[in-house]
This record gives structure tokens, C-alpha cells and sequence, in this order.
């Protein structure tokens, strides 16, 4: 018949055995919820990826568009000084026209004061 003491190896090395079983059950739990860490981490930065391309996009477009506004409204603006500008030689051609004496008075008194101002 066994003795205690025959018995007692066998269950220690039992629970050795189930305790070995359980840590490696516990590291392959432990290795696929890395795993699925590393999976969800490489999903989080494409989207973050793609978010951020997508905004750089919107950045761009949107200087695209505020550049061709702004190109137009310059444009616009030369156009602009060059007709003001037509007028006002037309308007001073036509007043040099109406008082050809008035415009040669008003031209030698503006020279004398340039003559005068560069003098100093």
C-alpha cells in the first residue's frame, strides 16, 4: 500500500503541471491581447494618417481659392487705377485745351518751387 509521503510528489508535480499550464495560457493570452494592441495601434494611425492628408488637402484647396480671389480682385484693382488713370489725362488734356494760359502759369510756378525746394 502507498504511504502520504508516496503520494505528496505526485501532487505537487501535479499542480506544478497546472500551474505551468496556466502561466502559458496566461502568456498567450497576454501575446494575443499585444497582439490586437499592436493591430488596433497600426488601424489608429492610418486613420490618423488619412485625416491628416485629408486636412492638408482642405488647407491646400482652401489657398488655392483665397490665391485665385485675391489674383482677381488685384486685377481688378489695376484695371481699375488704369481707367481712373485715362480719365484724369483726359480731363487734364482738356483742361490744358480749354486755358492753355492758366496750365503754362500753373507749370512755370510749380517748376520755380521744384527749382526753389532743390536748391536746400
Amino acid at each position: 500500500m502507498a504511504t502520504t509521503s508516496d503520494l505528496a510528489p505526485n501532487r505537487t508535480r501535479k499542480s506544478a503541471g497546472a500551474g505551468a499550464a496556466r502561466a502559458r495560457s496566461r502568456e498567450e493570452s497576454l501575446e494575443g491581447q499585444v497582439s490586437k494592441l499592436q493591430a488596433d495601434l497600426k488601424s489608429i494611425t492610418a486613420t490618423l494618417a488619412r485625416m491628416g492628408n485629408d486636412k492638408v488637402s482642405e488647407a491646400r484647396e482652401g489657398a488655392e481659392s483665397e490665391y485665385r480671389h485675391l489674383l482677381r480682385q488685384g486685377r481688378a484693382a489695376v484695371k481699375e487705377a488704369r481707367s481712373q488713370a485715362g480719365a484724369l489725362e483726359t480731363q487734364l488734356v482738356d483742361t490744358i485745351r480749354e486755358k492753355p494760359l492758366t496750365a503754362m502759369a500753373g507749370a512755370i510756378g510749380i517748376g520755380f518751387l521744384l527749382a526753389l525746394l532743390s536748391r536746400r
